[in-house]
């Protein structure tokens, strides 16, 4: 999708930092059925893109997002349906075992640069699995966090089982999830929700994407893909996955770079990002 096609996403890109913005502050940055569709088109085009080194995802206006926009979506029950439907799972990635909703979120999880979302306002239902699907989160202190499909009646279906039980424990895991309890951004970084309580958390993540930059892309990348393959495997597989990255850093032009710039107590010019 080019950019003039989008209605509620923005997409911008200076040099290293991708901003992506959810662009419906009227509406608290709903999700409709196009912004699905919207983010993993955008999320295609950081991926394209090997000279973007970080992602910084925010909503425009007070709140990042309140979730899904049923009144939108219930206008459309076919394409709901469609959004249903798995990609089958013999589908290469990204998007493999997922459906629309599901890949909104995890099409972040699965690129190879690290993303940071900025919390501000509602993070409610949808919105929510779509912080959690990021690699890392800034909050403000009065910002609202709620895993708000218990309120309908409903479970998280856009990858929050998964996120959530990484973050938390499974006790607060289902107290989330079955309550709708909100909590603050303050709250939520006592129990490892998001990574940072900031008076301005759009210059927390501006901050650490700028520090990112300064990093090997390929180390980066693949640091973020060990952790996210590995994390519940067993001790043995996890290192041979340690091996295999290792292996193909050392072969890297970037990995070159980096120790001659270190011995010579210069900064590294990086080449584009090679690892997917």
């Amino acid at each position: 999708m080019g950019a003039g096609e989008r209605t509620s996403i923005t997409y911008r890109a200076d040099s290293a930092i991708a901003e992506v913005t959810l662009a419906r502050p009227d509406k608290l940055n709903g999700l409709t059925l196009d912004m699905l569709s919207e983010l993993v088109d955008a999320a295609a085009e950081v991926r394209k893109n090997r000279e973007i080194r970080a992602v910084i995802l925010s909503g425009e206006g007070t709140s990042f997002c309140a979730g899904l926009d049923f009144p939108s979506a219930t206008r459309q029950p076919q394409r709901i349906a469609r959004y249903f439907v798995p990609v089958p799972s013999f589908v290469p990635l990204p998007g493999r075992g997922t459906n629309m909703f599901q890949r909104a979120c995890w099409a972040w999880r699965e690129l190879p640069v690290p993303v940071i979302a900025v919390i501000n306002g509602h993070c409610y239902g949808g919105g929510l699995q779509l912080a959690l699907a990021a690699d890392f989160r800034y909050a403000s202190p009065e910002a609202e966090l709620s895993v708000l499909e218990a309120k309908w009646g409903m479970i998280p279906d856009m990858t929050g089982t998964a996120t959530l039980r990484e973050l938390v424990g499974i006790d607060i895991a289902k107290l989330l999830t079955m309550t709708g309890k909100m909590v603050s951004g303050s709250e939520a970084a006592q129990i490892g929700l998001v990574t940072g309580v900031a008076d301005s958390p759009a210059a927390a993540a501006r901050e650490l994407a700028e520090a990112l930059c300064k990093q090997s892309p390929d180390a980066v990348a693949g640091a973020k893909k060990l952790f996210n393959t590995t994390w519940s495997e067993s001790p043995s597989r996890t290192f041979a996955a340690e091996r295999r990255t290792q292996l193909r850093l050392l072969a890297g032009s970037n990995t070159k770079i980096a120790r001659k710039a270190r011995m010579k107590g210069a900064d590294p010019e990086y080449k584009p990002r090679s690892l997917d």
